[in-house]
């Protein structure tokens, strides 16, 4: 046996050897993947229908044994969003089930396969939904009818008081909720020009197209319209989005709010959020609410508008390999389990 032979079956075990170690690591990270991806709950796919129309949801379910559990109602954000928020609500339902409460969210309409249209919504249309899946709950022998109560994000801060007044609710948990569309619409766009370090000049004129598209819902200009008015730069702004924005951009939620006093709401606010004025939220949140006792507020300094960490966020490697070996750590540090303790109120 010759050196030349002696060197390749050296090189040969070698390989052999890294190719072990190398499947052990990729099989540890299956496992700690799937372990990370395993939550203390029971789902099952549902359906719900309500005036013709019908919700594809799913119904999370604590592995408490209990005969009855309350219920947290999902109200989704902007955008098209399934039941799940792509895994996204998970670690939350579990937190939900450690203090007794099953979780019940759907996909929007046209998403996932599920039958209509959400960009057809108004925020009265989205409330309508979110009573009909309450009142459904009412009916199913695991709930508890004495303890649905509402989780919402975002958008879902115009939806959430209208649900309210259209039925009972014996709880909210607010996360980063918008009160006025036209005042939110215009803190994000100088937020974000501001986290981009843009000019004067951009600052300015990004305004003024701003304040055309206003001109433009108030008079309610047709898609058309608003495309010779950008000189065809729509800025992904499409037909089905422009109608969306004309049925909702004067919504407010300050007057709705009313219907939540006496309930006790849980308002959670990033400190970073360059989507919505925190600041303006609290204020009118305290302005309506506060009389009545009910109001807890809960600040997280270093959470993004999705109340993920702010440095997570920033990067799109990190918020991905969180998600898959660590989907719990997403969250700001304290908003799962202040979202636990407050449903053990």
């Amino acid at each position: 046996m010759g050196p030349k032979y002696r060197s390749r079956r050296r090189g040969f075990r070698i390989a052999v050897w890294t190719l072990v170690g190398l499947l052990v690591v990729a099989t540890g990270a299956v496992g700690v993947m799937l372990w990370q991806n395993t939550y203390d709950i029971d789902e099952q796919r549902v359906v719900i229908r309500h005036g013709g129309h019908t919700l594809h949801g799913v119904l999370a379910t604590p592995k408490d044994g209990r005969g009855k559990h309350g219920l947290v109602v999902y109200v989704h954000g902007d955008g098209p969003v399934d039941a799940t928020h792509d895994g996204g609500y998970r670690p939350m339902w579990e937190a939900n089930a450690k203090a007794g409460y099953a979780s019940l969210s759907w996909d929007k309409p046209g998403v996932a396969g599920a039958p209509g249209d959400w960009l057809d919504q108004s925020m009265d249309d989205r409330a309508d939904e979110a009573a009909a899946a309450i009142d459904w709950a009412r009916t199913r022998p695991g709930i508890d009818g004495d303890r649905i109560g509402l989780w919402g994000a975002s958008q879902a801060g115009w939806v959430l008081p209208k649900v309210a007044a259209r039925t009972r609710v014996s709880f909210v948990i607010a996360v980063s909720p918008a009160v006025n569309w036209l005042r939110q619409g215009r803190y994000n766009l100088l937020t974000e020009l501001r986290a981009e370090g843009a000019s004067a000049a951009r600052v300015k004129a990004e305004t003024a197209r701003s304040d055309t598209v206003r001109s433009l819902l108030r008079r309610h200009a047709s898609f058309g319209e608003y495309v010779k008015a950008v000189g065809g730069d729509t800025d992904g702004m499409t037909a089905d989005r422009w109608g969306f924005v004309s049925r909702n951009y004067t919504a407010d939620a300050t007057p709705d709010l009313r219907a939540l006093r006496g309930v006790p709401v849980l308002l959670a606010l990033a400190g970073h959020d360059l989507n919505v004025d925190t600041a303006d939220t609290e204020r009118v949140y305290r302005e309506v609410l506060d009389a009545g006792g009910a109001l807890t507020v809960a600040r997280y300094p270093d959470a993004a508008h999705s109340l993920v960490k702010d440095s997570i966020e920033r990067s799109d490697l990190r918020i991905t390999l969180t998600a898959v070996f660590a989907p719990r750590s997403l969250f700001a540090a304290g908003f799962l389990d202040d979202q636990r303790r407050f449903l053990t109120f």
